[in-house]
């Protein structure tokens, strides 16, 4: 059940947001993920609009939104490849409409989700504080 945000998620949030990047951003160095686990709380949280996806009482996924840019979006790693993730990423299509979304070219996992959800690339920067490439992608309504 996909669920909006409340401040009892945040430990949940900031857990699944830090197993899953060792797995899909194993380029990143510890003082960077470390400092985002605090940035997720004081920061990012306050700021964005989440969704938790909540099975049972226990969060096992995520998203939020800045008006329409994903901001991010993670599962828990027992929860990969059941369609939770897709299932946020509908609910924040519903929300916002048309998306876009930053993914760092080496996370492979997060390159072939957004691409497996219809987003396009349109364009590619390196992120300064981790000195790493990034794609800019869109998703676009179909019209009708």
């Amino acid at each position: 059940m996909i669920l909006k945000f409340e401040p009892k998620h945040t430990e949940a949030i900031v857990d699944i947001f830090y197993k899953a990047s060792l797995l899909v951003h194993p380029f990143l160095n510890h003082d960077f993920l470390e400092q985002e686990k605090i940035n997720i709380r004081e920061i990012y949280l306050p700021n964005v609009k989440t969704w938790v996806f909540e099975n049972e009482g226990i969060v096992i996924g995520f998203v939020s939104l800045l008006k329409n840019d994903v901001m991010a979006i993670f599962v828990d790693l027992q929860h990969h490849s059941l369609g939770y993730a897709k299932a946020m990423m509908d609910h924040a299509v519903d929300e916002a409409g048309d998306l876009e979304v930053v993914v760092f070219e080496e996370n492979s996992i997060g390159r072939q989700f957004y691409e497996r959800c219809g987003f396009k690339f349109m364009s590619k920067y390196i992120h300064e504080p981790t000195q790493q490439m990034c794609h800019r992608l869109s998703y676009q309504l179909a019209e009708l």
